[in-house]
């Protein structure tokens, strides 16, 4: 038998990403576990924990913030999500070219896969402030926003290369990595969180409470950050991953469950993650403020490897590629359905390319916070155009699937939902000043009821131009 080449075993990985997934590649429950886990206990949480301290988030406030966002996010994967998913088997933007017609969903899909590659930049960018340790590479501060010398450059072209490749083996590959990585990462946070507690003066669990609203969480921002309460925590924790459970992105996750309530698994990253890995995460900055006397260096995996040591700097260098793998997976999906003709591989390659060289400016971490609310905002409309479609237009008399049964390439109805609903959003901001943080609530029903009206006007003149 004729030996395989890499580039023909590559072709040959089936990632199904224009057909329903046969029942025979279906997943159990512990794979879904394992991923949400590991993608949650990650990169971001090495930047999020801090920046709530930078931002002056109060110790109250934190907790209960983050208690019912991360409640909001796991009830928006299971009950929003994953039903969809489990029904049509199919990924996210298939679906959508069904609804939209594929002239729209490739611009859909250029602005999805641009935001999914920034993201997954940032935690290349984490990773590589540990991988850098050993070299004494200089690292960026919070005000820096471009590359800090050849030696960064370096750093996150290796972490780069390595977290591409686990990408291009697919689904499997990926939720395979984060099933190893997961219970190790979470430990490795406890574990230095614990070991730092007694050098910021918490010496016993009575303690942690007082010292926790006197040094960690103070409720006073740091010198140039905007003042974060209660409402920013929970709406952060519950929209910092909108794209994937209410803008249904993670349809292309669930697609592999076999049963809807799997959705109830993403609870292992938000609360393994997105509470216990920020507040420890969140101590750590606390002390490595402390010990370098409140030093504008902001880097990852120097904090951690002040905490924890080697084991710290590994745990950072993992927990970005268990973020960042999934990220560039979903990103290289997205600009598969506009490159149908080129194979997965060959585009998710060249997905993780342009991520590198983006995780090379600092600012994608810096600014994190701001991006990934606006991020789910841009990406949510779609979303809820999805769940609208899917399940009250044909109860209202209505074609679902419009494009894809009336055979147009753009759907005009989706269009002006997706545009207008980012133009309401935005004149909510600079005229009612409410922040991103706050605006895919409002945005979400917005797009639903836009959507509702434009398909009633635009089905109803299609059908009378036919009669006519």
């Amino acid at each position: 038998m004729k030996k395989q080449s890499i580039a023909e075993r590559l072709e040959a990985i089936n990632e199904y990403e224009r057909e329903p997934i046969p029942q025979g590649k279906l997943k159990g429950l512990k794979g879904f576990i394992g991923m949400y886990a590991g993608e949650h206990t990650a990169g971001t949480e090495f930047v999020i924990g801090p920046l709530f301290v930078a931002h002056g988030v109060s110790a109250p406030d934190l907790i209960w913030g983050l208690l019912i966002g991360n409640l909001l996010a796991v009830l928006s994967w299971a009950f929003l999500c994953a039903p969809i998913a489990v029904k049509t088997r199919v990924t996210m933007y298939y679906q959508l070219e069904k609804i939209c017609g594929r002239s729209l969903v490739i611009i859909y899909n250029a602005v999805n896969g641009l935001m999914f590659c920034f993201l997954a930049g940032s935690m290349i960018a984490v990773s590589a402030t540990a991988v850098g340790i050993p070299f004494d590479i200089t690292m960026p501060s919070l005000s820096d926003m471009y590359p800090t010398g050849i030696g960064w450059v370096l750093s996150v072209t290796a972490v780069g290369a390595v977290i591409t490749m686990v990408a291009i083996l697919g689904y499997e590959q990926v939720s395979q990595f984060a099933n190893r990585a997961a219970p190790w990462m979470f430990l490795v946070f406890v574990a230095a969180a614990f070991a730092v507690l007694p050098e910021i003066g918490v010496n016993s669990i009575g303690e942690f409470w007082g010292v926790a609203k006197e040094k960690i969480w103070t409720g006073v921002p740091m010198e140039g950050q905007s003042q974060f309460t209660f409402w920013h925590v929970m709406f952060f924790a519950w929209f910092a991953n909108m794209a994937m459970h209410i803008g249904m992105a993670d349809m292309s996750i669930f697609r592999y469950a076999k049963k809807w309530e799997y959705g109830f698994s993403s609870a292992t990253g938000m609360y393994v993650g997105h509470f216990l890995a920020w507040i420890a995460s969140g101590i750590l900055y606390s002390y490595f403020l402390l010990k370098f006397d409140n030093s504008a260096e902001f880097a990852p995996g120097k904090i951690a490897y002040e905490a924890a040591g080697i084991a710290g700097a590994i745990c950072v260098i993992i927990a970005g590629w268990t973020t960042a793998n999934p990220t560039i997976y979903r990103a290289g999906l997205a600009f598969q359905a506009i490159f149908r003709k080129s194979s997965r591989w060959k585009v998710t390659l060249a997905t993780g390319a342009f991520t590198t060289f983006a995780a090379c400016f600092p600012a994608l971490v810096m600014q994190l916070l701001g991006f990934v609310a606006l991020y789910g905002l841009v990406l949510m409309p779609m979303g809820a155009i999805i769940l609208i479609d899917f399940y009250l237009l044909e109860r209202m008399g209505l074609k679902a699937n419009y494009a894809e049964v009336a055979g147009i390439k753009f759907s005009f109805q989706a269009a002006i939902t997706w545009v207008a609903t980012l133009a309401l959003c935005l004149a909510l901001n600079f005229m009612a000043g409410i922040e991103v943080f706050f605006l895919g609530l409002p945005g979400w029903f917005i797009a639903a009821f836009l959507y509702i009206i434009f398909s009633k006007m635009m089905q109803k003149k299609t059908v009378n131009q036919q009669v006519a």
